[in-house]
C-alpha cells in the first residue's frame, strides 16, 4: 500500500482524538487523576491497545513508528530558537552552586553506571543481545520518549538495528511509570517522616495538577504576537523558523551522508546545530526580538505530546517480550540508581531543601524534566525553594554537555567503545561529587533539621498564607 500525505495527516487527526479523550480521562476520571499521568501517555496507551497488535480498530498506517524520531527532530530545531539571554559560566555557577553540579552529575552518571554495570552484566549474561543495549535505559530514562527516539534512530542508521528505537521507547514508558508512582510514593514516605519543608500532605495539591485543566482565573497567555498578521501570522512565523532549522538538518544529514557513505552524523543534532546558525543569522538581521521564546517552548511541548503518543503507541510488543529479561535488568538498574542519588548523593550534598530538589531530579532521570517539575511542584507548590530557577539557569551549560552525551557517546558505543565511553563518564560523575562536597560541604543534619536559609523561607510562606 502506497503511503502519501493524507495518509500521515490522518495518523496525526487519529492521535489528536486519542490526545483530546486522553485529557478528558484526565480531567473526569478521579483514579486516573491521583496518578498524574500525562495525558499524552494515556493516549500513547490508548494507540498500542486500539491499534493493529491487539483490538486492530484504530486505522494508524503502517508509519506511526518512523514519527517518534521525526518529532524530536521538530524539537531540537527549535532548541535555541530565540534564546537570547547571555551568561557567563562563572555567573552560573555561582548563583546556583550545587544545583548545577548535582544535577549534571544525575545524568552524566544515569548512562555511565548503565553502560558500565549494565553493559558487563548483559555481556555475560545475553552475549546474543547487541551490544549497544544498555545505552537505551538511560536513553530513555534521563531524555524520555524524544532521546529514546533520538539515540535509537542514532543506532539504527549505524547499525542496522531497527529494534533500537522500539526498545528505547519501552525504557522512556518504564521510566515514565516509575517516575509517576516511584515519586508519588516517595513524597508520600517524605511527608511521614518530614522530610518535606512546604508541605505535610499531598491533599494541598492545586486541582489544576490532577485534572490537568487550567481554571479561568489562573489562566495565562501562551506567547505574544510578534509579527502583524496583515503581513503573517506570528504562529505562521514561529513553525516556519522551526521548520527552516529542521529542513537544514535533514539536508545536511544526506549532504554529509553522500560525502561520507561509511558515516553517519545525528540528524536530530544537525537540526539543532541549524537552528544555533539560524539564530545566528537572526541576531545579525536584528530580527531576534521578534521571536518569542514561550511560543518556541510551546511548539517544542506540542511535538514532545505528539512524539509520546506515537512512541508509545508504536512500540512493538512482540519486540519486547523477546527481550524482556534484558529490559527488566536494565530497568531494576536504573530505578536503584534513581533512588540512591535521592537518598544518599541528594540528602548529603544539597546545601538546603534536599528532598525538593532530589524529587525533582528523581523524576527528571526516570521520565522527562516534565516529571521533574510535577513531582517538585508536589512538594513545592509555588516554587519558593528555588529549586526549578535554578536548573533553569544551570540548564543553559547542562544542555550543551547534554547534547554531547546524547550526540557523540551513541557513536563510541555502537563502534564498540561503550566501555571506555562509560568509565570516562564515571570519572567525570565522581568529579562533579567530589567538586560540590569540597566547594559546598557534606550535609551531617539529620532528616528534620532545617538546613541553610529553609527557616526563612518556611516564615516568608507562612506570613503570606495568613494574610
Amino acid at each position: 500500500m502506497n503511503f502519501g500525505p493524507y495518509d500521515m495527516l490522518m495518523d496525526f487527526g487519529i492521535m489528536s482524538i486519542l490526545l483530546f479523550v486522553a485529557q478528558v480521562i484526565r480531567a473526569k476520571v478521579k483514579f486516573v487523576q491521583n496518578m498524574y499521568l500525562p495525558a499524552s501517555m494515556i493516549a500513547g496507551f490508548l494507540g498500542l491497545f486500539l491499534g493493529s497488535q491487539f483490538l486492530n480498530i484504530l486505522p494508524f498506517s503502517g508509519n506511526i513508528a518512523s514519527y517518534p524520531y521525526m518529532m524530536i527532530v521538530v524539537l531540537f530545531a527549535g532548541l535555541f530558537l530565540g534564546n537570547n539571554e547571555k551568561s557567563s559560566f562563572k555567573e552560573v555557577v555561582n548563583k546556583v552552586g550545587d544545583t548545577f553540579t548535582l544535577n549534571l552529575a544525575a545524568e552524566v552518571g544515569q548512562f555511565g553506571f548503565a553502560i558500565v554495570i549494565g553493559g558487563l552484566i548483559l555481556t555475560k549474561l545475553f552475549p546474543q543481545v547487541n551490544h549497544s543495549f544498555a545505552l537505551l535505559m538511560p536513553a530513555g530514562f534521563v531524555g524520555g520518549h524524544g532521546y529514546a527516539a533520538a539515540i535509537g534512530g542514532t543506532l539504527k542508521d549505524i547499525l542496522g538495528w531497527d529494534e533500537a528505537i522500539t526498545i528505547g521507547q519501552t525504557f522512556a514508558t518504564l521510566g515514565l511509570l516509575c517516575g509517576v508512582f516511584g515519586g508519588i510514593i516517595l513524597i508520600n514516605i517524605a511527608t511521614r517522616v518530614k522530610a518535606t519543608r512546604l508541605i505535610k500532605t499531598m491533599g494541598e495539591l492545586p486541582k489544576s495538577m490532577q485534572t490537568g485543566l487550567i481554571p479561568k482565573k489562573e489562566q495565562n497567555s501562551m506567547g505574544l504576537n510578534t509579527i502583524n498578521s496583515m503581513s503573517l501570522d506570528s504562529l505562521t512565523w514561529h513553525v516556519g523558523l522551526v521548520l527552516i532549522a529542521t529542513a537544514g538538518g535533514y539536508y545536511a544529514f544526506y549532504g554529509f551522508k553522500r560525502l561520507v557513505p561509511n558515516a553517519s552524523l545525528p540528524m536530530m543534532s544537525l537540526s539543532m546545530l541549524a537552528g544555533v546558525l539560524l539564530q545566528f543569522i537572526l541576531n545579525r538581521m536584528k530580527l531576534a526580538e521578534y521571536i518569542d521564546k514561550k511560543i518556541m517552548t510551546r511548539i517544542g511541548g506540542a511535538s514532545t505530546d505528539f512524539l509520546v503518543g506515537f512512541g508509545i503507541a508504536s512500540i512493538k510488543i512482540s519486540v519486547v517480550i523477546k527481550y524482556a529479561i534484558p529490559i527488566l535488568i536494565m530497568l531494576l538498574i536504573g530505578v536503584v540508581y534513581a533512588l540512591l542519588f535521592l537518598s544518599f548523593i541528594g540528602r548529603r550534598l544539597f546545601h538546603n531543601f534536599w528532598f525538593e530538589r532530589s524529587i525533582f531530579i528523581y523524576g527528571w532521570i526516570t521520565g522527562v524534566v516534565a516529571m521533574g517539575v510535577t513531582l517538585l511542584r508536589i512538594v513545592d507548590p509555588e516554587f519558593k525553594t528555588e529549586a526549578l530557577e535554578d536548573y533553569g539557569m544551570a540548564y543553559v551549560f547542562i544542555s550543551f554537555i547534554e547534547l554531547f552525551i546524547v550526540s557523540v557517546v551513541p557513536l563510541f558505543v555502537a563502534k564498540g567503545q561503550g566501555l571506555i565511553a562509560g568509565v570516562i563518564l564515571l570519572i567525570v560523575f565522581s568529579a562533579l561529587l567530589i567538586i560540590t562536597a569540597t566547594k559546598y560541604g557534606v550535609q551531617s543534619s539529620s532528616i528534620t533539621e532545617l538546613r541553610e536559609g529553609e527557616s526563612e523561607v518556611i516564615a516568608e510562606l507562612n506570613n503570606s498564607e495568613s494574610f
